[in-house]
């Protein structure tokens, strides 16, 4: 049984295997994380709408083709990967030092300095600066396309799966790094606490600026 704009066969495979590829340790659900541990989940929620943001922008630009033009000229990427890469090194450098707006404090609280703003951006630059992300929604994504039907409401419906796959990823991470962060937390360990961290964030800015 179809529907009038998808294959419901299409559906089958793609649910399984865009679930299997988002859950897969990355770029944005180490961030994810990293966000999870420090600034607690909710908080997290804001990174991870601009990260979804970012994500809907480049599986509709792959769609249309526009990727393709970009990944023959990675210079485009030059700018959002070092400095996107840079501001997540400065914060982990931050974090591993117990200072900034992420670090949790001595006593195991945090100021949360950090602003929405700040988190969204971050999520979406971390998510539109990534090639490899560009390269996988132009390999992967149009062949599940039917150029026999109508693309709108297909990309509408594939759009919406990715999106959807990708918060419940992005939630389980985030989850993950708050409960490492309770089982760890105490007086002692805040510090351990902030320097995972901060050694995760600098991990996740060369990745982004040099991957």
């Amino acid at each position: 049984m179809d529907l009038n704009f998808i294959s419901l066969t299409v559906l089958a495979v793609f649910i399984p295997t865009f679930f299997f590829v988002s859950v897969t340790p990355g770029m944005c659900m180490t961030l994810a994380m990293t966000m999870g541990m420090t600034i607690g989940v909710r908080r997290t929620m804001w990174m991870m709408s601009g990260e979804l943001i970012g994500v809907g922008l480049v599986a509709t630009l792959s769609v249309i083709g526009v990727a393709a033009i970009m990944l023959n000229y990675p210079m485009v990427f030059d700018v959002f990967k070092y400095l996107g890469g840079g501001y997540l090194g400065y914060l982990g450098l931050q974090l591993w030092q117990s200072k900034g707006k992420m670090a949790l404090n001595h006593d195991g609280s945090h100021s949360f300095d950090v602003s929405r703003r700040e988190l969204a951006v971050q999520g979406f630059v971390t998510a539109v600066a990534n090639p490899k992300g560009w390269a996988f929604f132009v390999a992967l994504l149009p062949p599940f396309i039917d150029v026999n039907r109508d693309m709108a409401p297909q990309l509408v419906v594939l759009l919406s799966l990715i999106l959807l796959l990708e918060l419940i990823c992005l939630m389980l991470y985030a989850a993950g790094g708050k409960t490492v962060s309770h089982l760890l937390q105490s007086a002692d360990n805040v510090k351990v606490i902030n320097r995972l961290a901060g050694t995760l964030m600098i991990g996740v800015g060369i990745w982004l600026a040099f991957g």
